[in-house]
């Protein structure tokens, strides 16, 4: 699997993620702080990243910043992302499975290495559920890109 991941901060759990993905078998592109030359800019990076996600570029991506929220946000901005702020295994295992989450944020300031590997273990076992009622509201969160895309072409 092909995952962008991007962090505002070149700090050790980030580059334990990298590592852990790539010792996972993924192929990894970095933004930000985790690459040369990049925006290291939390909006800017986790954008980078979930625009990979949205074109298909990549199949998943994991965002990084000091609390997690700022890069859900930046995220979750572009039309087609379903950003997750995860900070535990059962966190991580129901966006998921109920919200179909193709984007994983993760705060660098709490998270251990041990909760970084259950909450990784818990996103790639999950699966998106097929429960009707979780689909159909995946499906207004599409509408909903749908909506503000047209309404950002209007103005």
């Amino acid at each position: 699997m092909r995952i962008s991941v991007s962090s505002d901060m070149d700090e050790p759990v980030a580059r334990l993620l990298v590592q852990e993905l790539r010792d996972r078998g993924h192929e990894v592109v970095t933004h930000g702080a985790l690459r040369h030359g990049d925006d290291p800019q939390w909006a800017a990076c986790s954008e980078a990243a979930a625009r990979e996600v949205a074109s298909g570029a990549s199949d998943q991506a994991v965002v990084c910043c000091w609390t997690g929220t700022g890069a859900s946000i930046a995220a979750n901005k572009v039309p087609g992302v379903r950003a997750a702020l995860c900070t535990d295994a059962y966190t991580a295992d129901g966006a998921r499975r109920w919200n179909d989450a193709n984007v994983l944020a993760v705060g660098l300031r709490l998270t251990s290495q041990p909760l970084l590997k259950e909450i990784l273990d818990a996103w790639f076992a999950a699966e998106a559920g097929q429960d009707a009622d979780d689909r159909e509201n995946v499906a207004r969160i599409e509408r909903l890109d749908v909506m503000r895309g047209a309404v950002g072409r209007a103005e």
